[in-house]
């Protein structure tokens, strides 16, 4: 069987603005698939561009008094950065206003006259008098002609649906003046869409959603209309061979897009353009896109593309959008966030993961709850994955060198997290994200039972036991390591971390079915940090802000009637003792407390500490720390505190424990 090959696309980003959050999810959703099918051994090219021309484009740039060019070299730029700092691993990333789309624009159109499918058609359109210039469909509002609903824009309705022109709107006016626009006619260039309607109706099902696709037909039922693929000076595009002040519609060019930045990276890395572009290529070729322009990409795209002899999409693979909070993404709502500002106070990998774990095939909206979001992420990644190899990496250094055992000792429970593997392929290769993170955090919990059920912190005070340990915590670190590669897609900068840690051994997909024995590990180092609230504070406030309004506390000195003076027999009645945490985890419902498990040299105790925004509960394991031993214990709605451990705080932020020196043993008074 010959090798799988694919190229994947994701929607154009405009070239006049920055990316914001719900641009993210489209790039997450294709980048988990394409990182998928590359650790399965696939060979999958991905390719994104910025979308540079049309309208907006030329007026911003207007505003800013620069030329569309300067505008899109640097917005641009801001693209790149962004895909970068959220780990989107395209293969190469272009603007639309390049020579290879100008060359392969300029290449589809002269196929699409030649093959008789391009007609003229003088037309009525919206016209601002006071700007001079035609008004794109989404420069006119108004009332929906279909459903009357208000504030619409002139190409279709976010209501119901439907679709228009601008002049069919009732009570239009310019976005740009304000003022009601005339209607004046132009010649312009139509592709013949309704030639291509009974292919495109055979060619439909099975390469969209369902849902989409009776959306689709919908469209059928009322008759394709011919697409007017031409626009008048000014405007900031392709102008149009053998035409007079005509230019490409933006539409027109950036799907053509795809095909430029690919022909780009084929030019550059020596692949096969027309192998892939063929109408009979055996290559893969998904489009992943937004539920706002499957018109254009189940209907126009495909007809451009059938018309020139060009081979059409396997599948389009369509999304819903963002809400945040249940609220669409709007400035004035002040939830409107950018993908620059999110990764200033939150690794991408929390947001990667996040929006994996509720990501489906279908079209329904993703609601980014932050209360959800800062939960879920401290609970999965934090309490349940990054767990698993803090409770265990510190045994296998101190009781074996760093180094694995050579045998694995619970070989059925390994064979479980093996066997996960063909089920969450399935899953991947659907789209199922959430239904993927679902099996794999409840492996991750079997994870966690199991070392609980072991407990290699009580089985380390036996020297004889030494052996045991090590083989528990092998177990414990090869099902993590299971768990890191099925996670590998969604969270690369974690799992990157997580490979560095278990030998720096690159994990490929099929590593899942092979355990690390014998091998040494590095030392463990914190893999992940807590999302804190302050951090969602930073990432809502809005640009105006000095950040996060704090609250201070001020309490007054004592008064000399208030003395806090102790005599030494007062004193001598606090017993401190040096304990060592053997696990410290995070305390649901409580944003400042963690649990600690403290040796105490003859007992075991539970301590509840406020200091949870200093402290990593994975970076504390085998601390030592004062315990203060004789404080009576102290019922709370997460359970009994047995004591307490001292830490030093200040006029200046932070809270820091305080440990003995070196030598000093669980138990040992402190006096």
């Amino acid at each position: 069987m010959s090798q799988r090959t694919i190229l994947v696309t994701s929607a154009l980003p405009y070239a006049n603005s920055s990316l914001h959050l719900g641009h993210v999810l489209e790039y997450v959703q294709t980048d988990v698939w394409v990182r998928f099918q590359r650790l399965r051994g696939v060979r999958c090219w991905y390719v994104c561009a910025s979308d540079a021309h049309g309208t907006p484009t030329m007026l911003r740039a207007e505003q800013e008094g620069i030329a569309p060019e300067t505008l899109i070299d640097r917005v641009s730029a801001e693209h790149r950065r962004d895909f970068a700092t959220y780990r989107i691993s395209v293969d190469n990333y272009l603007t639309t206003h390049s020579s290879e789309n100008e060359e392969l624009t300029t290449e589809l159109y002269r196929r699409l006259v030649a093959g008789g499918f391009v007609s003229r058609k003088t037309i009525k359109q919206a016209y601002d008098a006071e700007r001079q210039m035609f008004l794109p469909d989404r420069y006119v509002k108004g009332t929906c002609p279909n459903c009357g609903a208000a504030d619409q824009y002139g190409d279709s309705c976010e209501n119901c649906g439907a679709t228009y022109s601008p002049t069919e709107l009732k009570d239009a006016v310019s976005t740009l003046s304000g003022t009601p626009p005339t209607v004046r006619e132009s010649e312009h260039l139509f592709l013949k869409l309704s030639a291509f309607e009974d292919e495109l109706k055979r060619w439909i099902p099975g390469r969209v959603d369902p849902a989409l696709a009776r959306k689709l037909d919908e469209w059928f039922k009322t008759g394709l209309k011919d697409w007017d693929i031409s626009r008048d000076a000014p405007y900031f595009g392709f102008r149009i061979p053998g035409e007079r002040e005509k230019f490409f519609y933006v539409w027109f060019d950036a799907p053509i897009g795809y095909m430029a930045s690919f022909l780009n990276l084929c030019r550059r890395d020596g692949l096969d353009f027309d192998e892939f572009w063929g109408a009979d290529s055996p290559h893969e070729l998904y489009h992943f896109i937004g539920k706002d322009i499957p018109y254009f990409h189940a209907l126009f795209w495909p007809a451009m593309l059938s018309g020139a002899g060009y081979r059409k999409p396997s599948a389009l693979f369509v999304h819903g959008h963002v809400t945040v909070d249940g609220q669409k993404l709007s400035k004035r709502r002040g939830n409107f966030i950018t993908a620059e500002k999110f990764a200033k106070h939150l690794d991408p990998d929390y947001l990667r993961y996040y929006y994996a774990a509720k990501l489906g095939p279908t079209i329904d909206d993703l609601d980014l709850n932050l209360a959800d979001f800062m939960a879920k992420v401290n609970s999965d990644l934090v309490g349940k994955l990054v767990n698993i190899a803090s409770r265990c990496a510190g045994f296998i250094h101190k009781l074996n060198g760093g180094r694995l055992a050579a045998t694995l000792s619970e070989p059925a429970l390994y064979a479980e997290f093996a066997a996960a593997a063909e089920d969450l392929a399935a899953d991947f290769e659907k789209l199922e994200y959430s239904r993927a993170v679902r099996k794999i955090m409840a492996l991750a919990d079997r994870a966690n039972q199991y070392i609980d059920e072991r407990k290699p912190w009580l089985l380390a005070k036996d020297p004889k036991a030494s052996a045991e340990v090590v083989a528990v915590c092998t177990v414990g670190l090869n099902l993590f390591r299971a768990l890191i590669v099925y996670l590998k897609a969604i969270v690369p900068a974690l799992a990157a971390r997580a490979e560095k840690l278990l030998g720096g051994t690159e994990l490929r997909w099929e590593d899942a079915a092979k355990p690390l024995l014998g091998t040494p590990i590095a030392k463990f180092e914190a893999l992940l940090t807590r999302v804190e609230p302050s951090a969602i504070e930073a990432i809502l406030a809005k640009p105006t802000d000095e950040g996060p309004k704090m609250t201070t506390v001020t309490i007054s000195a004592p008064s000399e009637a208030e003395s806090t003076e102790i005599d030494i027999a007062q004193f001598q009645k606090t017993e401190l003792r040096v304990a060592r945490i053997i696990e410290a985890t995070y305390v649901d419902g409580a944003d400042k407390l963690l649990k600690l498990r403290l040796d105490v040299g003859t007992e075991e105790r539970t301590v509840f500490s406020g200091i949870r925004s200093a402290y990593e509960p994975a970076a504390l394991t085998n601390r030592l720390v004062v315990l203060v031993a004789n404080l009576a214990p102290r019922k709370m709605r997460f359970g009994v505190s047995q004591g307490m451990v001292l830490a030093a705080s200040g006029d200046e932020p932070g809270i820091f424990l305080l440990s003995p020196d070196s030598g000093a043993k669980p138990g040992m008074k402190v006096s």
